[in-house]
């Protein structure tokens, strides 16, 4: 008990400050677990022997792995992308493992080593390009769609191939047979669990379901992924198989979402236990003795794949530049590539020093991934000419849009949030102008005659062409922290005086908006928390006009830029010619201007009726400033008052 007790702590202590250094470097947390296997296993400092208990809980890991990729699997999904996947992604594992076998056989090797060395090799890491897009906002891009698209597509060439390699390791004379058999086995498996399987699956769930207790929900989820990986197993297939199947019934019932929630903590401990076994398999001693080896694999992995995925991805009719990202994108080594090595090494198919090779050579690919994907837009920029056109397009685009507009607010997103914002922006003749990276979306919403552009909103020139230099307000609809400190960064540098609302889904990144320039930001919480708030008094018998006055007073606590604007909202009725409403009005303090150097207090804006809202030094927002503050060049105030006197302020800021 002690010496056990002793492998989880040395685990549980390594992999604690491994994967703490790697999240601090912004590297996959998977990178760090093959770090961990590395030092403690036996080609490192032996404090953890490789043996068959370790080995179990590992599969443990894949098996989770398979689970989560089949709760991911859609048949809806892959018809929306059948080209991509069935086209691009097919092809390229096809090629990839002709291509590697071919090579093996060339250099004298047996086929059989050829076949599991392609099938790895044609794996890219979801895990690493998936999140590496997703926090670049390029998920919707052009090449996004196709490296998802091709990454789906391996996903699931790992079932036939997890089938294909320990049929691999029988005689030849008996390979077509038990190679036959299994494919059966697994038909007639799929056949069952997948056409017979769903209604029955459904309705257990509902079941537990019903009884409205998490810990026997969640013990029903191990159960189902466990009972059927052990009836595959039991059928001579493997229990990534069954893991997989269960995943996909589990996909079609309503409890998807849930079980994925439930299912991600052993999901990724366990995961982790894998990726660290993998890299206890990893000979440090073997790699450095052919370490002129490993360079040469992982030279030709990424040369391979890259060349390989660009050629096919222009034959799929992308532009040059979208296809070298696709291919760079997805040069990389995956974890499905571990899973099938993992799974031929006690079978021999592979010589020692050969596996070896081509271990070192995808872990060091994934470690290169962060980086070359990173830099695969300006590669590509370098490269391919028809990328900068493609890019010039997008920007005449947008120009041309925003051409015949000024005073307008330019709208990044154009989702729900931000198509409810334009309909109330055109009920009340605002122009407006939204940018959004979803191509489909942009083509449905332009054949409406909405006033929308494709464009992605992260990028300096593209709100240059969409008018933000002449623009009144600009509004991030998008509850993506990353996009909009992006454009705020931009923002502030071309233009610090103008207002920005952003959307986000609660107060978590609040302050890092506001410092970063954001005039207000509204976190989605907090408004439906409030229309909860008030529909629960009403129901309560609360009087209306004493609901919305809490609503008001609660919103003017919260949002400083808007205080005023719902005083008299309940018993003053709406000037249908607007006169002398009052409005926000940003001034940017330039050099020379004659308040410079002047406290708040010194301006008597009083007497102008118009007070400072906020003040914006440095990207430092300041909400109702107090009036011993100091005005400097470059600072931003935020006026309110009606638009004439707004209009008098700024001159008596500027000319005294």
């Amino acid at each position: 008990m002690q010496n056990s007790l002793h492998t989880v702590l040395i685990f549980l202590a390594a992999a604690v400050l491994v994967v703490i250094l790697f999240r601090q470097l912004k590297l996959p947390a998977m990178l760090g677990y093959l770090l961990v296997g590395l030092l403690i296993g036996p080609h490192g400092l032996a404090l953890i022997a490789d043996n068959n208990d370790t080995l179990t809980l590992a599969e443990f890991g894949v098996v989770f792995l398979m689970f989560s990729i089949g709760l991911e699997f859609s048949l809806s999904k892959l018809m929306t992308m059948r080209r991509i996947v069935f086209g691009l992604g097919a092809t390229q594992v096809a090629l990839t493992l002709c291509a590697v076998t071919a090579l093996t056989v060339f250099a004298g090797g047996d086929w059989r080593a050829g076949v599991v060395l392609g099938g790895a090799l044609a794996m890219s890491s979801t895990a690493i390009v998936s999140k590496i897009l997703a926090d670049r906002l390029e998920l919707n891009s052009q090449h996004g769609r196709q490296v998802i698209g091709v990454l789906l597509f391996q996903d699931l060439a790992v079932v036939p191939l997890l089938i294909l390699i320990p049929a691999l390791a029988g005689a030849p004379a008996e390979m077509a047979p038990v190679l036959a058999l299994a494919l059966a086995k697994a038909a007639v498996v799929l056949s069952i669990l997948l056409f017979f399987g769903q209604r029955p699956m459904r309705a257990w769930f509902h079941l537990v379901a019903t009884q409205k207790s998490s810990e026997l929900f969640v013990l029903n989820v191990l159960l189902i992924t466990l009972g059927l990986a052990f009836i595959t197993e039991q059928a001579g297939l493997s229990l990534a198989l069954g893991a997989f199947i269960a995943g996909m019934l589990i996909s079609e019932t309503e409890y998807r979402y849930q079980v994925e929630d439930d299912i991600k903590p052993f999901r990724d401990v366990l995961l982790g236990l894998f990726f660290v076994t993998i890299g206890m398999k990893l000979d440090l001693a073997l790699v450095f003795e052919h370490a002129l080896w490993v360079i040469a694999a992982l030279l030709f992995l990424l040369a391979l794949k890259v060349a390989l995925i660009t050629a096919l991805s222009r034959l799929f009719g992308s532009d040059t530049g979208a296809a070298l990202r696709t291919g760079l994108d997805l040069a990389q080594g995956g974890e499905f590539g571990f899973v099938l090595l993992s799974l031929a090494a006690p079978l021999d198919l592979v010589p020692a020093a050969l596996l070896q090779t081509a271990l070192a050579a995808m872990v060091l690919s994934m470690l290169a991934a962060p980086f070359i994907i990173e830099r695969s837009e300006h590669i590509a920029r370098h490269i391919s000419g028809a990328d900068w056109l493609a890019r010039a397009m997008e920007l005449h685009n947008v120009a041309v849009q925003s051409m015949a507009v000024k005073r307008h607010v330019v709208i990044c997103g154009y989702g729900r949030s931000g198509q409810s914002l334009a309909r109330l922006l055109g009920a009340e003749k605002i122009p407006f102008i939204a940018l959004d990276a979803d191509p489909a979306r942009v083509r449905e919403a332009a054949a409406a005659g909405e006033h929308v552009v494709f464009g992605d909103a992260a990028r300096r020139e593209v709100l240059i062409a969409a008018g933000v230099m002449r623009a009144s307000a600009l509004v991030v609809s998008v509850a993506e922290t990353a996009l909009a400190l992006r454009v705020l960064e931009h923002v502030r540098s071309a233009r610090p005086d103008l207002p920005v609302v952003v959307r986000t889904f609660d107060d978590t990144d609040l302050d890092r908006l506001r410092e970063a320039g954001a005039s207000e930001v509204v976190p989605e919480i907090m408004e439906g928390s409030l229309m909860l708030a008030s529909h629960a008094l009403m129901l309560l018998g609360v009087p209306l006009n004493r609901v919305l006055r809490r609503i008001r007073d609660t919103r003017e606590q919260r949002y400083g830029m808007l205080r005023g604007f719902f005083h008299g909202a309940t018993d003053q009725a709406e000037d249908s010619a607007h006169k002398g409403q009052r409005v926000l009005h940003s001034v940017l303090i330039a050099q020379g201007a004659a308040a410079v150097g002047k406290m708040l207090g010194e301006l008597e804006l009083a007497a102008y009726e118009v007070e400072v809202r906020a003040m914006r030094r440095g990207g430092v927002h300041v909400e109702s400033p107090p009036l011993e503050r100091r005005i400097a060049e470059g600072d931003v105030l935020v006026l309110f008052g009606s638009e004439q006197n707004c209009a008098a302020a700024q001159i008596l800021l500027m000319q005294g």
